[in-house]
């Protein structure tokens, strides 16, 4: 397994903040510090309101300053960031570039400006689209994110038929977010790394597939549509994959779904490699696209289970024999990896809560908020990849000794180093994880407590001790 990059001075809320943000751009020093002390402050106390999380007054005010500055744009202090993560994806010959959408919710504040309709008609509910691509190393280590789209939709848009809709050029459809995404991530991605862009069913747009060969980069998608198969044989897609044999089977695990708990189940895999017709009304500009595809079925399912895992997965990325389709699909159950990432922005940094005026305002905030929630799961699965490495890949000496001393009551002594897997348990006790003898990895809901508590333990025992002890 490749190693990620260590940097153990990064470690403290200050100099992680400084080495993700520390070459933003805004054409005022003054207004880079104040970048730099904001996100500071706001990744300690990531669930506390602006007001809980600055100092004083005066502090409260210049962060609100700092977001109503013209200067300060998304793209701006994302920018930064998105170097940093092509930094870390540099380390890998693979990665991951997952992309999804998210809706954030601001019906409850009715007097926040350029707002636009998400849900259905009869939610009456406003707020703003996001769609973030996570890059993500093959064992779903979270490197960054790479691309983040936001806007609010177009009221006029809603008015439209289904048949409508579909005679629009990709250009003036929602789901041209895939194809500016693509582009995007295929920009920045280092030369020695292959990046495999991973979506969901809604990512299954011809358009999408055409994109990715004129740009010779590399998809794996959910397939939502039973299209035209032109190539071994003529047919549709669904049947031409179940009309292989089975390669094997495999044993998966299917996570929380509504009503359904998460379980452990075999399911059975085909694949073929075959070429795609394109649509008929795009026929006339775009040939057949040449895949892999991949059907997973579920074997046996429970009877308590009214709906059975079946995925049919398309892939660029060659699948000729049953350890690549095995593989493939491994990548694709990697996808919730950016599902849990947006639960950290919502719920973990609160980002549907803040009172800022206006989407002018809100998207650099949105974007300061997008690195702390990466940063909060990145240590949430460091634990995982990474257990044995020493604390202080994620803790400060400070934050590591005010850990050690607050669970143990006595210093850490001088010759012992705790492992990432116990500082992370220690971290998570404190947002309320039992760390029980049969419990399993925490989660990273008391993480994010846990980290926040931290914050103030630490705060309070630099204020116990002599002046430049931890400088």
């Amino acid at each position: 397994m490749e190693e990620i990059e260590i940097i153990e001075n990064e470690a403290e809320t200050g100099a992680w903040v400084e080495a993700e943000l520390g070459k933003v751009a805004l054409g005022d020093k003054r207004l880079e510090w104040r970048t730099l002390d904001s996100a500071a402050k706001l990744a300690a106390r990531p669930t506390m309101s602006i007001n809980q999380a600055c100092d004083d007054s005066a502090d409260t005010k210049a962060t609100y300053r700092l977001f109503a500055n013209e200067k300060t744009t998304h793209a701006k202090l994302l920018s930064p960031h998105q170097e940093r993560t092509q930094e870390r994806m540099a380390g890998y010959k693979r990665c991951l570039a997952i992309q999804d959408t998210t809706f954030l919710n601001y019906s409850h504040h009715p007097s926040k400006e350029g707002m636009g309709p998400i849900g259905t008609k009869q939610q009456k509910l406003s707020g703003l689209v996001m769609h973030s691509t996570l890059v993500t190393n093959l064992d779903g280590l979270p490197l960054g994110v790479l691309s983040e789209q936001i806007w609010s939709r177009d009221e006029s848009s809603k008015q439209l038929s289904p048949q409508e809709r579909r005679k629009l050029a990709i250009e003036e459809k929602e789901s041209n977010k895939w194809l500016l995404a693509l582009r995007e991530i295929e920009k920045r991605k280092p030369e020695q790394t292959q990046l495999i862009s991973v979506g969901d069913s809604e990512a299954d747009i011809f358009e999408l597939f055409d994109c990715a060969r004129d740009l010779e980069t590399d998809l794996l998608i959910r397939a939502a549509q039973d299209r035209s198969v032109c190539e071994p044989e003529v047919g549709r897609l669904w049947a031409t994959l179940e009309a292989q044999p089975i390669a094997g089977e495999q044993d998966v695990h299917v996570p929380k779904r509504k009503e359904q708990p998460a379980r452990n189940t075999t399911v059975s895999i085909r694949y073929l490699s075959l070429s795609l017709q394109a649509p008929q009304h795009l026929r006339a500009t775009m040939g057949p696209v040449a895949l892999y595809g991949i059907l997973v079925q579920e074997v046996d399912p429970p009877t308590t289970v009214d709906d059975p895992l079946c995925w049919l997965l398309l892939t660029t990325v060659p699948v000729t024999c049953f350890d690549d389709a095995v593989e493939r699909i491994r990548w694709y159950c990697l996808r919730w990896q950016i599902e849990i990432f947006h639960k950290i922005l919502k719920s973990g940094c609160r980002i549907e809560a803040v009172q800022l005026a206006s989407d002018d305002r809100l998207k650099p905030l949105i974007a300061l908020y997008s690195i702390i929630a990466w940063r909060l799961f990145w240590a949430t699965c460091l634990m995982r990849s990474q257990p044995d490495a020493p604390a202080t890949t994620m803790l400060a000496p400070h934050e590591l000794q005010a850990l050690y001393h607050f669970h143990h009551r006595r210093p850490l002594p001088v010759h012992e180093m705790p492992t990432v897997e116990q500082a992370t348990r220690w971290i998570a006790q404190l947002g309320g994880f039992l760390n029980r003898k049969g419990d399993g990895h925490p989660g990273v809901t008391v993480l994010w407590r846990g980290w926040q508590r931290l914050a103030d333990i630490a705060d309070a025992f630099l204020a116990f001790l002599p002046p430049n002890t931890y400088g």
